[in-house]
């Protein structure tokens, strides 16, 4: 048995806090949460306070279920760029991921979700795969090359889940589209989440997507209507359906920090901090390409070069947790919509996402600024 005993933290999980806490892990699992001295020892003690300072916090790992790559790796170019781009993420506390892929023709697309399916044999941190396209509205295609989109058809839909053997977590996809609300509904009968996104749905469209099983929101806000005082739009469709997860990129850019706020107080418990990050997080700025969009990032920011339109992020996680509390979130809740909500869209709640015995050993240990000190990934999803 390998023990590791983490001690003298702020424990945040499940949407509370608790002072001075420990949690006790045991091959690869939670194996028990105390407070105080009572904890017993272990082959690998871990004094928070000492590694990170006074107000030292301990949180579940933290799931990202859209982004693209990292460390001038992108997530479509195979299992090493995936490796490389998950190392720079999981050093920032992403202890699980989901490997979101950029539009591509469908034969690009169904490799890569079959290449995808068999890393999860090998890699545990990886949740399966995310289709963000190629099934999106031409006039919201941000940084997806409009030429490769299409309708859809059923045929082509399944052809996709199929070749995921199971792995594909979540698809977006624009439900006005000819065919769309029939390919929500197949999507969610394969057992992935369906993601409204790059869409130019009203409200009604969106909520009658929703009502056929769509559960998520692609990077709310971003390529979609926004709202109107006559045309609410899909974010507030969304945020009024207590089913729907909105996705957040709160990196100052896709959103300012007024409006991650209130994406919070709209959708208490229901919003996922997401990266989108591209391959330029944790790397400098320059040129690269995104799916077939060549991207150039400037101080940060990656906007797509015929276009202008923004191109994913350079995000972190860690520094989202960062700018979601400076934006007036409540730490708790910030944590939460970087673990449990995120684990919960995509079906995996029940082993990721919280430090409770029985959970999946994943956790990150941060100083009281939010800065990364200690990440341990787990056993293997079961």
């Amino acid at each position: 048995m390998v023990s590791t005993v983490i001690h003298s933290a702020r424990l945040i999980t499940g949407g509370t806090e608790t002072a001075d806490a420990w949690v006790r892990f045991e091959n690869g699992s939670v194996a028990a949460v105390g407070t105080g001295s009572d904890w017993t020892d272990a082959d690998t003690v871990i004094d928070a306070t000492d590694a990170a300072g006074t107000g030292a916090i301990l949180t579940p790992g933290f799931i990202d279920i859209h982004g693209h790559g990292g460390a001038g790796a992108s997530f479509d170019d195979g299992i090493d760029a995936i490796r490389t781009a998950r190392d720079l993420h999981r050093a920032h506390g992403t202890t699980r991921a989901v490997v979101s892929l950029v539009t591509a023709p469908l034969d690009d697309l169904a490799r890569r979700v079959g290449e995808i399916a068999d890393l999860m044999q090998t890699d545990a941190d990886i949740l399966g795969s995310h289709l963000e396209g190629p099934f999106l509205d031409p006039g919201h295609h941000g940084a997806h090359e409009p030429s490769l989109l299409r309708d859809p058809v059923a045929a082509d839909v399944q052809r996709l889940l199929d070749a995921g053997r199971g792995t594909v977590r979540q698809v977006t996809i624009a439900p006005e589209l000819p065919g769309g609300i029939d390919a929500i509904r197949l999507i969610v009968a394969a057992g992935a989440a369906a993601a409204v996104g790059h869409t130019n749905a009203d409200a009604a469209r969106a909520a009658a997507a929703f009502e056929a099983g769509a559960t998520i929101l692609t990077h709310a806000f971003n390529a979609m209507p926004g709202i109107h005082h006559r045309a609410p739009g899909p974010v507030l469709a969304a945020a009024a359906d207590h089913r729907v997860v909105l996705e957040a990129i709160a990196d100052n850019v896709h959103l300012d920090p007024t409006v991650i706020k209130l994406l919070f107080d709209s959708a208490p418990g229901r919003v996922a901090l997401v990266t989108d990050a591209m391959a330029a997080a944790g790397s400098a700025d320059g040129h690269y390409d995104l799916g077939a969009v060549r991207v150039t990032v400037a101080d940060g920011i990656a906007r797509a070069d015929d276009t202008g339109s923004i191109a994913g992020s350079t995000l972190t996680q860690d520094v989202a947790l960062q700018r979601t509390v400076q934006a007036g979130v409540p730490l708790t809740d910030a944590v939460r919509a970087l673990t449990q909500t995120p684990a919960e869209a995509i079906g995996v709640g029940a082993q990721v996402g919280a430090l409770a015995p029985g959970f999946l050993a994943d956790a990150v240990l941060l100083d009281e600024r939010l800065r990364v000190v200690h990440v341990q990934t787990g056993a293997r999803l079961s």
